[in-house]
């Protein structure tokens, strides 16, 4: 099978575009974690990023992409909380309507949010799925353009800015460690990381509560896989998009999966260590870690994306019980 992965040219021309309109997050070593054994470890922080998380790039960069009269129509979005936010300030920025649709249980601090920026918020299902079925409703419905979550390739570029920027301010990186929801950010941060180093690995982590890469890859196409419970609202994705499938399985090196233990323990790891507040599908890269399921020899250098810190106090307490 050829090999599918979003164009490093693209992923550059994205940079250009969005580059006066997000944050270029830093690299952030953390030496006391470097007892667990796999080499340097460091973060690239996105809870540090416009909305506290990754998704205002590739929101940014689609927009941008879009044609006046495409803009003119308002854009709308399914979301468990972080992309709609990402949408939300995007378009607010550049003028634009924005409705985003949030599964029932969407954590309230992520809502509260995206109102704040003036999007839209209607309420609708647990899935994405069935979150997708009210967007489609609405597009029929109102004429809206669709920024989709993650199986759009304007939007992949733009979160490949992420793996760009670290290619560009890491003197060495042997790991990349991403979190995996519906495949947006990997493929984009994969894309720009293979296209500027090859050797370079990159592992996807996922929660096992919603293993829908693990089942996919290993049935040999996209396949929706039940919802299970977990911490990691921002994971709470039952399918892979069609692109984001054809580039992990082209270009990742390895998907893992992480139980919830390990995902609470990393949360309070990276606060007590990193000194850094971020969201539970942020931290899923060192649970892996934790569960032993990514191995490194000490010279190595392991770059974890940390993926967003929308976290509420709530979540928080309940982490930290």
């Amino acid at each position: 099978m050829e090999k599918k992965m979003i164009a490093i040219v693209n992923i550059r021309k994205a940079m250009e575009r969005i580059r006066e309109r997000v944050i270029r997050t830093p690299i952030l070593a953390c030496e006391d974690l470097e007892s667990l054994g796999i080499g340097k470890i460091y973060f690239k922080p996105e809870n540090f990023q416009r909305t506290g998380s990754f998704k205002v790039r590739g929101a940014m960069n689609k927009i941008l992409s879009l044609t006046d009269e495409d803009r003119k129509k308002g854009v709308i979005a399914a979301s468990s909380g972080n992309h709609g936010l990402g949408v939300a300030y995007a378009a607010k920025e550049l003028g634009v309507a924005a409705t985003i649709v949030m599964p029932l249980n969407a954590p309230r601090i992520k809502r509260e949010k995206t109102e704040a920026l003036g999007g839209k918020v209607i309420l609708h299902g647990y899935t994405s799925v069935e979150r997708y079925e009210k967007v489609y409703e609405l597009i029929e419905k109102k004429g809206y353009t669709l920024i989709h979550s993650y199986d759009d390739e304007e939007l992949m570029a733009g979160q490949g800015t992420l793996g760009l920027e670290i290619m560009e301010n890491q003197r060495k990186v042997d790991r990349v460690i991403v979190p995996m929801g519906g495949g947006g950010l990997i493929s984009g941060v994969a894309s720009a990381v293979k296209g500027i180093d090859p050797s370079v690995e990159v592992i996807g982590v996922e929660t096992e509560a919603v293993p829908r890469f693990t089942v996919s890859l290993s049935k040999g196409e996209p396949t929706i896989v039940p919802m299970g419970e977990t911490f990691a609202d921002g994971l709470r994705v039952v399918e892979p998009g069609r692109i984001s499938y054809q580039v992990v399985s082209s270009i990742v090196d390895h998907v893992l999966t992480v139980n919830e233990r390990e995902i609470r323990e990393a949360v309070q790891l990276i606060y007590l260590k990193g000194k850094l507040v971020v969201e539970p599908s942020a931290a899923v890269g060192l649970a892996a870690v934790l569960q032993g399921k990514i191995k490194g020899k000490p010279t190595d250098h392991n770059v974890f994306v940390i993926s967003g810190g929308n976290v509420d106090q709530k979540k928080i307490l309940e982490i930290f019980s």
